[in-house]
């Protein structure tokens, strides 16, 4: 996370470059390990990772778009920690599916925390008193329009999961194989960005040098961030996949919950973003609804249950 907080920070337009690179080296590896070099066919057909690799470039596109206008990292990392909730909006209207009333309050809660962050940043950027009443206005419109991708990708995303769902009953869970043709797929799609992605490349090169410890090779700082931030991204994405398939979907829930919690608190502290009492408020109760909704008490109930018997045991 340091590491795209630090590409992000200093040229705010880097998604694209980011973005590219961990696919990359992700459908490289897919390739060589998974595919075997294409000779080995894919379970799934190929036209349903096409869709999926559709939808899947759409959300990454416009969460990297909102970045430039004017959405604050820890503001975007609370607008996407809502796809779960939106996941089950879609579910209810596509899939026809029920809930508990207890799965329905963690809706709601994670909507007020949302709104609540979303409000008072919108409060920020409007009040912002380093700019002009004209260009203050021009920047809280493309703040709203930043607003506007993030909902869209959410329920995009939203859309995907449900897609890849019925997908995974039809023909079972294959995550090493999702993992590389929804990474190898999307590389052509990268064309469209070639300019932005070159000139990054560029402004990358024209970073201060930097001297790797240990190795002690040499480099522009900017690329040696991007190298690390695709390492940690792989070992990330890999892990989840492997978690998938080890655990069951409420662990899988609650530990990319609290990855993205322990990361928006890390984004607070080491970058002084502007965090009031009414954002920490907002995010409590996102974070209490998604844990509502992967309903982790009723999980550590039987647990704690045997932690307590145990010293009378012995």
């Amino acid at each position: 996370l340091v590491f795209l907080l630090h590409a992000c920070r200093q040229f705010p337009g880097c998604g694209n470059i980011v973005t590219f690179s961990q696919f990359l080296f992700i459908a490289v590896e897919g390739f060589i390990f998974e595919a075997n070099f294409g000779r080995k066919r894919p379970a799934i057909p190929i036209r349903y990772y096409f869709i999926m690799v559709a939808m899947f470039f759409t959300v990454s596109v416009v969460n990297n778009y909102a970045l430039s206008l004017h959405i604050s990292m820890p503001l975007h990392m609370i607008f996407r920690s809502g796809s779960l909730i939106a996941n089950m909006a879609l579910g209810i209207i596509i899939l026809k599916k029920r809930y508990s009333v207890y799965k329905y309050t963690s809706i709601a809660l994670v909507s007020l925390g949302i709104f609540t962050c979303t409000f008072m940043s919108a409060k920020q950027v409007a009040s912002d008193s380093s700019l002009n009443e004209e260009d203050g206005l021009e920047v809280f419109l493309w703040w709203l329009l930043g607003i506007a991708a993030l909902t869209f990708a959410l329920l995009m995303s939203a859309r995907m999961g449900i897609f890849q769902e019925t997908v995974y009953k039809q023909f079972g869970k294959h995550s090493k194989e999702a993992l590389f043709y929804n990474h190898a797929l999307l590389l052509p799609g990268f064309l469209l960005f070639a300019p932005n992605i070159y000139h990054h490349a560029v402004l990358f090169s024209q970073s201060e040098l930097f001297q790797v410890p240990v190795i002690g090779l040499t480099l522009p700082i900017m690329w040696f961030y991007l190298l690390m931030n695709v390492i940690t991204q792989y070992v990330c994405v890999r892990g989840v996949f492997i978690l998938t398939t080890e655990c069951t979907s409420l662990t899988v829930t609650l530990v990319v919950t609290l990855r993205k919690f322990v990361s928006l608190i890390f984004s607070v502290f080491y970058f002084h973003n502007p965090f009031t009492a009414w954002h920490w408020l907002g995010t409590a109760f996102v974070f209490v609804g998604t844990l509502m909704y992967t309903e982790v008490w009723n999980s550590l109930g039987p647990f704690l249950a045997r932690w307590r018997k145990r010293p009378k045991e012995e």
